[in-house]
C-alpha cells in the first residue's frame, strides 16, 4: 500500500463515514503529509502497514523541536487516527501510535472580551464606506449568535427565519442547529441586505450567501480574521483576538448572566457538554457570587 493512496482513502473516510467538514480532513490529513514529507526526506523505505513505532517515535521527536506541546500533541493524535483507520480496515494489527504518549499541556482558556471591549470594537467601525454596514452585522451575528467563522461565512439568507426569531445554523460534520437571534442583530443584518447587498454585483452561485465581498462572492474565513486584526489595531486592543474570541464572548457573558451550561450548550453547537465547562473556567469570582447567593450556610 502506497501512502498517497492510503490517504486518499482515509480522507475518503472521514468525509463520508465521519461526517467531517473540509476543513478538519485538511487538518488530519496534513498531519499524515507530514510524517509522508519525513519519511521522503530521510529515504525511509516504509509503507503505511510496515513502519514501525521506532521510525514514527523519531518523526515525532523531529518534529517537536520546531513546535509546541499543544501541536505536538495534536500531531500525535491525528497520525493515531491515521493508523486506528487502517486498523479498521484490516491493513494493520496494531498501531505504531499505541506507546507513544501525547505531551502534557494544560487546558488553554479562551479568551474573552468584555461588553464595553466588543462595544468599543464595533464602533470603530467606518460606517460611511460600504463595507462597513456588512462588517457591523458580522460581528453582531458572531456576538450575537454565538458562531464560528466558518458558520458565518456560509450563511445563507435561506437560513434566516427572522419572524420566529432563529436563524439556521450548518456547523461541524455539517450538522444543523437552530440559534435565536436577538433584535438588534436581525436589525444590523437587515440594514446590510436591503441597503448594501442588494447593490451588489452578486456572482453565480452565491445568490443565497449572505455575506459577500465587494466582487459579490462569498468571503473567506481569512477576510473575517483581517477585519478584526485591523480593528482590534485600530482601537489599540493588545488582546490577541480572532473571529472565535466572539463566540467565546458570548458563551461567557451568557454564563455571567446566569445562562445554564445545557442551554449554552445547545446554541453553540458542542457534542459534549464538557466543550463547553471550559466556560465554567474562565470567571472563578462569578462562582463566588452564584455559592454567596444560593447556598444555604451564606
Amino acid at each position: 500500500m502506497k501512502w498517497k493512496n492510503a490517504l486518499k482513502d482515509y480522507q475518503l473516510y472521514l468525509k463520508i463515514e465521519r461526517g467531517l467538514s473540509q476543513n478538519s480532513i485538511e487538518n488530519y490529513s496534513h498531519d499524515v503529509e507530514k510524517l509522508i514529507n519525513y519519511l521522503e526526506h530521510h529515504k525511509i523505505n516504509e509503507s503505511p502497514i510496515t513502519i514501525t513505532t521506532e521510525i514514527v517515535q523519531g518523526f515525532i521527536y523531529e518534529a517537536a523541536k520546531n513546535v509546541n506541546a499543544r501541536s505536538q500533541s495534536r500531531l500525535i493524535s491525528g497520525l493515531r487516527s491515521f493508523f486506528s483507520y487502517l486498523i479498521f480496515e484490516d491493513y494493520r494489527a496494531s498501531n505504531p501510535l499505541e506507546l507513544i504518549e501525547s505531551p502534557k499541556i494544560g487546558r488553554k482558556l479562551p479568551d474573552t472580551l468584555s461588553e464595553d471591549e466588543i462595544d468599543t470594537i464595533i464602533n470603530a467601525i467606518d460606517l460611511s464606506k460600504p463595507e462597513g454596514e456588512r462588517n457591523r452585522a458580522m460581528l453582531e451575528t458572531l456576538y450575537g449568535c454565538g458562531l464560528r467563522v466558518s458558520e458565518l461565512v456560509n450563511l445563507k439568507i435561506s437560513d434566516l427565519f427572522f419572524d420566529e426569531g432563529f436563524i439556521k445554523v450548518t456547523g461541524k460534520g455539517d450538522k444543523q442547529r437552530f440559534v435565536p437571534i436577538i433584535e438588534i442583530t436581525q436589525k444590523y443584518i437587515n440594514i446590510y441586505k436591503n441597503e448594501i447587498r442588494n447593490h451588489l454585483n452578486i456572482q453565480a452561485g452565491h445568490e443565497d450567501t449572505l455575506f459577500l465581498n465587494r466582487r459579490g462572492k462569498q468571503l473567506t474565513r481569512a477576510m473575517i480574521f483581517t477585519i478584526i486584526k485591523r480593528l482590534a489595531e485600530k482601537i489599540g486592543l493588545k488582546k490577541n483576538i480572532s473571529p472565535h474570541t466572539f463566540r467565546h464572548s458570548f458563551a461567557t457573558h451568557l454564563l455571567k448572566n446566569d445562562a445554564d451550561l445545557r442551554s449554552i450548550q445547545l446554541m453553540l453547537g458542542h457534542e459534549s457538554i464538557t466543550t463547553t465547562e471550559i466556560y465554567v473556567h474562565i470567571d472563578k469570582s462569578h462562582l463566588t457570587e452564584v455559592v454567596e447567593k444560593y447556598h444555604p450556610r451564606k
